[in-house]
């Protein structure tokens, strides 16, 4: 089986593909764990041949190496005197650190629990409650949520009803995500693991942003970009276009560092239809 690895700073990651018959499969992962496999089934073995194609392709332009034993290409020969890399910007923190006591993280759960009974209500209670619990959110100060918080299973089962089956009542992407930008990076971690294999096209666009760009802060913060309303939220458009361009040097350095251009990654992107998606992605290509 071939296998592709990724490593720069904090990153190391495998990916390995597979065919067998119409079936796509590939195991995928950080370095030295066994990885999770995905399956893929295809209406015939050449489909599933163009797609393994696709992806091979794909991974090499995101900067992966191949390290199939037996057959690893030679190593370029490295120049004598090699220029030095730029320096990459930081990016600024979303929140202001803090300790949280647990009197908060309790307020915390209370306010989802208040909106997650708001679901399926008018649009104007559940933006109300959205902003509750974003500023009950913002007392923890973006601090990771132990198992042991009852702020936890709350926040893990509001995540759930993002991808509530059709006709339930459900939390808009763009919501939940305002709300995981209050918290540690980890919470958005485990709300895209419920959201894979979903329908929807915007859900489907940011589960593959994190598994292509490798750094989860990045991808919640352009999936923050790519679902923003400012018609919804009394923004303008004007305000999100200074955040893209703010936001966007930090994105082009990490995808110029795995080898690929932010022209090339942003056209990876497939809208699946979405209007609003396909817009921004194309105020974003501009």
């Amino acid at each position: 089986m071939r296998r592709f690895e990724f490593v720069e700073g904090s990153s190391a990651k495998f990916w390995s593909p597979e065919l067998k018959d119409n079936t796509f499969i590939v195991t995928y992962g950080r370095i030295g764990t066994a990885g999770q496999r995905k399956e893929k089934a295809f209406p015939d073995a050449e489909s599933a041949s163009r797609e393994y194609e696709r992806k091979v392709a794909e991974k090499v332009r995101e900067g992966y190496r191949e390290v199939t034993e037996g057959d690893a290409p030679a190593p370029a020969a490295s120049p004598a005197a090699p220029p030095a890399a730029a320096p990459r910007p930081v990016l600024p923190p979303r929140v202001r650190p803090r300790v949280p006591t647990a009197q908060q993280q309790e307020a915390a759960a209370q306010a989802l629990s208040a909106l997650a009974s708001e679901l399926g209500g008018r649009s104007w209670h559940v933006a109300r409650q959205v902003k509750r619990a974003r500023r009950a959110l913002r007392m923890l100060g973006g601090a990771d949520l132990p198992p042991q918080s009852p702020l936890r299973p709350v926040l893990d089962s509001l995540m759930a009803r993002v991808v509530e089956p059709q006709g339930k009542p459900r939390l808009p992407l763009r919501l939940a995500l305002l709300l995981l930008a209050e918290l540690d990076v980890a919470a958005f971690v485990r709300a895209t693991q419920q959201w894979k294999g979903a329908k929807a096209a915007s859900l489907g666009a940011l589960t593959q942003e994190v598994e292509a760009l490798g750094e989860p802060e990045l991808a919640l913060r352009l999936g923050l970009l790519l679902t923003e309303r400012p018609e919804l939220r009394g923004s303008s458009e004007a305000g999100w276009q200074q955040r893209w361009e703010g936001f966007k040097p930090h994105l082009e350095a990490h995808v110029r560092a795995a080898g690929g251009s932010l022209p090339a990654h942003l056209r990876a992107i497939d809208a699946g239809g979405d209007a609003h998606l396909s817009r921004r992605l194309a105020q974003m290509r501009a």
